[in-house]
């Protein structure tokens, strides 16, 4: 199974997730970053989207105005968290099970150090998509 096609592990078959992420898939750091997140525990069931296959959430996003190309979002409690926002989000929601989870929370719980460091980490995202030779979500 690719990259792309793959969901997260807590998901249950048939089960309304409790929240979706939407990421671009091409992405390695993006990638790995939404799989290496903790957070059945805190919120239930979580369905990891790539951005690059569209779909009715990708669609909803596009429409309410998002750049996708910006940052990931998380849908969660009715509401929809986009880039330093879902990561700050991300990091208040997650377990602290794990190195990583312990120190994306240190980093990204406080919504000054996210509004700081993420533009930081969109700019390596860009970089490293042109290094890698593949191109913007371009969806907007």
């Amino acid at each position: 199974m690719n990259d792309a096609s793959q969901h997260d592990s807590n998901e249950q078959a048939g089960a309304e997730p409790d929240a979706v992420i939407v990421y671009d898939g091409e992405c390695p750091v993006c990638s790995r970053y939404v799989r290496m997140i903790r957070l059945r525990d805190s919120i239930g069931t979580v369905r990891l989207v790539n951005a690059r296959d569209g779909g009715p959430e990708v669609d909803a996003i596009v429409e309410s105005g998002l750049n996708l190309d910006e940052g990931m979002a998380l849908v969660y409690g009715g509401k929809t968290y986009h880039g330093v926002d879902c990561v700050n989000r991300l990091a208040l929601l997650s377990s602290p099970s794990g190195v990583f989870n312990r120190l994306n929370a240190a980093v990204f719980r406080s919504a000054t150090a996210s509004r700081v460091l993420y533009p930081v980490l969109r700019f390596g995202r860009n970089t490293l998509l042109k290094l890698l030779g593949r191109s913007p979500l371009d969806l907007n």
